[in-house]
């Protein structure tokens, strides 16, 4: 409980680290309340990285934001960030319509890097030529437990996983962005999209076809095109099932994400069996807490064993063999990941801002988003609100 409770004060409120004189300088548009745990707390312990200014639409909460969070310039404009030479990258937490005017506006900087909150907003936008360098900030993905998770999937033999995510209701309002459908809203925009990124990373391919969505509105004649709950259900070209269920009105007793992966049967050598039999596995592995690791975390991984003869596939001797593993580390995922960086007190935050500064600088990059792969990850999110009925979230007016 001791190093529980250590790692996780020290994951939000961590050690300054000494910042080089050639330190990146990230701009934040807007003062948004996801800035902080974003970007501002993880940025305080990487000495090659400088929050240096922030503009709102309300200079007055910009200002205050920028003292409450030791940011030096407040700006008066969004276009003053974009203009100043000496900011290096932009942080983009203004809500999803508004997410491709600031980097691909005519304004924007073509040499600027930007990192920005979660999601896009729908897939036409993202395919516009002329996009500059952009992290699309699925942060939980660059997490070592999720890494490790991925080490023990073999995508090709995946047929079914689940994946759900919440937020308690009582963290959320009707007046919040999440339920505003002009704004990009609903519950698949927001929290099922991590369930939606996780399936896709899992199959490692893209989903044929949305074979359902079941979903729940607010019956008030407002919020009637916004899901604060939804499961959707996919197919994938292996003929794999995923499902996926998100809330912005979950339990008030939090509940950990979770994903949950089942693989075929497959044949697994073992040479002391006679020709006539062979052994045969079934994975299952589960995550648990896959979206905010850091707080806690386990994977299970649970293999069911047959040995049968090959002639009838009549089973002679069944048993299973289960443990569970965790990593808070890339050290403690061991493998091919051990020599790579960070303390347990690492939020998957920190762990993306890591891998943003190594781009940004010409290193290599033990993991990264790209643009086609947000565009694949949009392309699934409209396709499960084409087969809700509720439609497209609308296209910003920007082109």
């Amino acid at each position: 409980m001791a190093t529980l409770l250590k790692r996780i004060f020290t994951a939000f409120d961590p050690p300054s680290a000494e910042k080089r004189s050639d330190a990146i300088k990230i701009g934040i548009l807007g003062a948004a309340r996801t800035a902080p745990m974003s970007l501002i707390v993880p940025a305080k312990s990487h000495p090659e990285v400088i929050v240096q200014a922030i503009s709102a639409r309300d200079r007055t909460r910009a200002e205050e934001f920028a003292k409450k969070h030791g940011i030096p310039q407040v700006m008066d404009s969004y276009q003053e960030i974009l203009d100043d030479p000496n900011i290096d990258a932009i942080f983009i937490p203004l809500p999803n319509t508004l997410h491709m005017e600031w980097p691909c506006g005519p304004f924007a900087r073509a040499s600027t890097y930007y990192l920005r909150s979660h999601r896009l907003f729908n897939m036409p936008e993202l395919s516009q030529p002329n996009a500059p360098v952009i992290l699309e900030a699925f942060h939980n993905r660059f997490h070592p437990a999720v890494q490790l998770l991925h080490s023990f999937v073999t995508p090709a033999d995946v047929v079914h996983v689940y994946a759900d995510g919440m937020v308690p209701w009582a963290y959320t309002s009707k007046g919040d962005i999440g339920f505003n459908y002009r704004m990009g809203g609903g519950s698949m925009m927001h929290m099922g999209t991590y369930s939606f990124a996780m399936i896709r990373a899992i199959y490692d391919a893209e989903p044929e076809e949305c074979l359902s969505v079941d979903y729940n509105v607010f019956d008030d004649g407002e919020h009637d095109k916004c899901d604060y709950a939804a499961k959707a259900t996919f197919r994938f070209p292996n003929g794999g099932i995923a499902e996926s269920y998100g809330t912005l009105r979950g339990p008030l007793l939090w509940k950990p994400s979770e994903v949950r992966v089942t693989h075929k049967g497959v044949v697994v050598d073992d040479p002391s069996l006679p020709k006539t039999q062979e052994k045969v596995r079934t994975r299952h592995v589960t995550m648990h807490g896959f979206m905010h690791a850091v707080v806690w975390h386990r994977i299970d991984v649970k293999d069911a064993y047959a040995i049968r003869n090959k002639a009838d596939g009549s089973p002679i001797k069944k048993w299973s063999e289960s443990k569970s593993y965790k990593a808070y580390t890339f050290k403690e995922a061991g493998g091919e990941f051990a020599k790579l960086p960070g303390e347990d007190w690492w939020m998957s935050y920190r762990h993306q801002l890591e891998q943003f500064v190594n781009r940004i600088r010409g290193r290599g990059t033990q993991y990264w988003i790209s643009a086609d792969d947000s565009i694949h990850q949009m392309r699934m999110v409209d396709m499960a609100y084409e087969k809700s009925g509720l439609g497209l979230r609308p296209t910003s007016s920007f082109q």
